[in-house]
Order: structure tokens, then sequence, then C-alpha cells
């Protein structure tokens, strides 16, 4: 049988609106978590004076556990459709999804937003779906969500759809592409299984309905761009850099060459899940070797390309970036960290060029004299050291970033413009 297309995944919505719920529910019903491994999550859930909400802790004990370092058995967050293979990617609170989709760490090719039938949209719902939007995650569902709370009523079910369909416009997502699920996750409705008590509904559950989604295209023909995670160095092979393809392909013979140092050298070998490769692409997490390259010239954060199109440097670059979490406000001279793949270098905000309406792209003001939480602006921006970003128009998957400071994420953003490093 040939493998399913795999996609990413993400549930957003509300915080009480039944996101960890409904995750915990498609993958109970779907066979992923054993009776027994539901029945401690019960029994803790009854311990903890919160019965009903073992669907919850799913996720959560999954994250407590890579807390712990305890390595999990990773069928639990992933499932199968009819016709793809999906993983979830854990974002359990608004933040973790902003920073996971804008460092690529894990782009979500779908999302379910999940909004509760008793009550409807909520500022962070508005917050969520013109972040996926922003964000690039090109296809999302919603799931409405404690019909069991509303009787079931066929009348509440329209009237969120009418309700959330006025913001997806507003958004730029087209509300006739989008599918409208009714559901109770706590009770198991139309989740994975159909229910009575929703005759009227004539789609498909929540997973059926998961099979309407297009599978992103592999960004084959675009440059080959991989970030570095990290440079081992194994006995008998020598120095070897681990990451993921983001872009391209690569096959052993390629020239290739490390950005910002420009160091050239011939991939002698792929590696990946121990398995020898002759060539890789993007998605693949590979481990190589480069003839003529030793540890000193390759670190973290470095990004490999082939050498007829190397990865750009830039000298400095134009951003569009929104201010999630800033303590005071923005102004120019600000220098935070900026998390660009898997390289961290501090940067200066040179000029605060514009705000703008998210929705529209129409100006709200130039030459602002601060940035303040919620603000969509066009920056411009200085490295402090050399550092590879590219285009959004040119190779959208390594464009984006994230702004850190004080150990949180200030602001997140992509780079639509830029000046090269001669």
């Amino acid at each position: 049988m040939a493998e399913k297309p795999h996609m990413n995944l993400v549930f957003i919505g509300h915080v009480d609106h039944g996101k960890s719920t409904t995750v915990g529910r498609v993958l109970f019903d779907s066979g992923n978590i054993s009776e027994v491994e539901m029945k401690k999550l019960k029994e803790k859930a009854q311990e903890l004076g919160k019965a009903g909400f073992e669907f919850a802790f799913v996720m959560d004990t999954i994250k407590e556990e890579q807390e712990r370092g305890v390595t999990i058995d990773l069928c639990y967050k992933k499932f199968e459709t009819g016709k793809y293979y999906y993983t979830i990617i854990d974002a359990p609170g608004h933040k973790d999804f902003i920073k996971n989709m804008i460092t690529g760490t894990s782009q979500a090719d779908a999302a379910i937003v999940v909004v509760a039938a008793s009550e409807g949209v909520m500022e962070q719902t508005k917050e969520h779906i013109f972040l996926a939007k922003t964000l690039g995650v090109p296809q999302i569902a919603i799931a409405v969500n404690k019909m069991d709370a509303v009787n079931y009523e066929e009348a509440k079910f329209n009237q969120i759809k009418d309700e959330v369909g006025k913001l997806l416009q507003t958004v730029g997502f087209k509300p006739e592409d989008v599918k409208f699920i009714p559901i109770s996750a706590l009770k198991g409705d139309n989740v994975v299984k159909k229910s009575e008590n929703l005759a009227w509904y004539k789609g498909g559950t929540l997973t059926e309905e998961l099979d309407n989604f297009t599978a992103p295209e592999k960004p084959t023909s675009l440059p080959l761009r991989m970030p570095v995670q990290d440079v081992y160095t194994i006995t008998g092979i020598g120095t070897v850099p681990v990451g993921r393809i983001e872009t391209g392909e690569m096959k052993v013979g390629d020239k290739l060459i490390v950005q910002p140092s420009g160091k050239v050298g011939e991939l002698k070998s792929i590696e990946m899940h121990h398995e020898q490769m002759q060539k890789a692409g993007p998605g693949d997490n590979v481990g190589i070797n480069i003839r003529g390259l030793g540890k000193d010239d390759i670190r973290r954060g470095d990004v490999l390309g082939l050498e007829s199109n190397p990865p750009t440097v830039v000298k400095e670059f134009t951003a569009q970036i929104i201010v999630l979490n800033h303590p005071t406000v923005v102004t120019v001279g600000y220098a935070p960290v900026f998390h660009v793949n898997t390289a961290q270098v501090s940067c200066r905000v040179t000029e605060l060029v514009k705000t703008i309406d998210p929705r529209t792209g129409e100006t709200l003001k130039e030459k602002p004299d601060f940035l303040k939480n919620g603000d969509v602006a066009i920056v411009k921006v200085e490295p402090t050291q050399p550092m590879c970003l590219e285009k959004t128009s040119d190779i959208p998957q390594v464009s984006r970033f994230a702004i850190r400071d004080m150990g949180k994420t200030v602001a997140a953003g992509m780079c639509i413009d830029l000046v090269k490093k001669e």
C-alpha cells in the first residue's frame, strides 16, 4: 500500500471552548489511545476533581512527559483518516501556536478552529482566525463544539455558522470554502462517530471532513535550504550537520555551500532514520557529511544550499510584524533577539515604516513613533551579525521569524524585502 500523504494539523480556539477535549476525543475514538490509558486519565481527572476532563488530559500528559524528558509513544499525536496521515501539532497556548507557526518548527497545513456553540465568537476566536491567515495556514475548518450544551439544536448551530462566517470574510477566508461541523467532544457526538443527536446534520464527522483538506505540494522545485539544527562529530565519519530540509532537494555529489560563512564542499553522504539515502527533499530530517568541511566550518543556525544558488545573507531587511506581547512599546533602536529558522541573532529595529490594517493591508499610520501590542507594522531591521533570511515572496518556508525578549515571544513576522550582504 502506498503511504498516505502526511499533513500537520493544529487545533486552535478560545481557551474554554473544548480544544483539548476535542483532540483527546479524536485520538481516543480513532483507536490511538488505549482503554487502559484512558482509564488512567479518567482516574487522574476524578482525583483532581475534574471528572469529564480526561480527554483534555491526553495532550497535557504528553506535554508534562516531554517536560520531564520522558520519551512518549508518539502514536498519541498521530492518526489516520481515509485519505491522510495526520500529526497533531501541539499548540496548547496561543503564544506556542504563534511561535511554532512563525519559526516554522511545525508549519500547519490545516487548522481546526474550535468554537463553543454555547458562547460563539470570542475575542480569542477572532485573533486565532486572523493569525491562522497571517501566518499562512492555508485552510481551516470550524468545529462547533458543546452542541450537547445547546440541546443539539440546529438553529443554534446555524447562528454560530453565520457569526463565524462573517468573521472569516473580514479576515480573507472564503466562508463557502470552510466546512462547519457540529460536535460534542465531551459526549463523542460526530467527532469520529456519527450521532443520532445530530440527525439533521448531513455532512461527515469531524475526522471524515478532514479528508476535504488538500495536501500541500512539497516545495521540491524551490532552491535547496536546510537550516542546521546541530553539528555532531562522529568517529569514522567526521563532521555531521543535522537538520530538516525546508525546500529543494540534495543528492550525493552536490556542491553545497554553508552560509553565512561561504564555505563550500561536496555532499558525500545523506542519512535518514539510520539509513543511507542518495537524495533527500522537503520535510526530511537528515544527517549529512560534506567532504572538506570540519567542525569549525559549520554551526547551528547556518543554512545550507547548493553552491549554484546560495542562501541569502542579509545586510538589512524589511519585515511585516505583529506585536504580541511587549511590556511597553517598540521604538526605533529596539534590539531584541530574532529567532530565524534555527539561528538566534540580535537585530536592531532601524525604522518604523508604517502600521497597517491586517485585514485590508491599508496603511493606518506612516512613520509611527512606537508600536504597541496588537499592532501590525512594516519595519526595517539590521542584524548585528551575518544572518540568513529569504523573502516571503521567494521562499516563504524560510522567511518567518519570532522576536523574543526577556523569555517571551514579543512579536512575530516575515521578511518582505531585503538588501543582500555583499
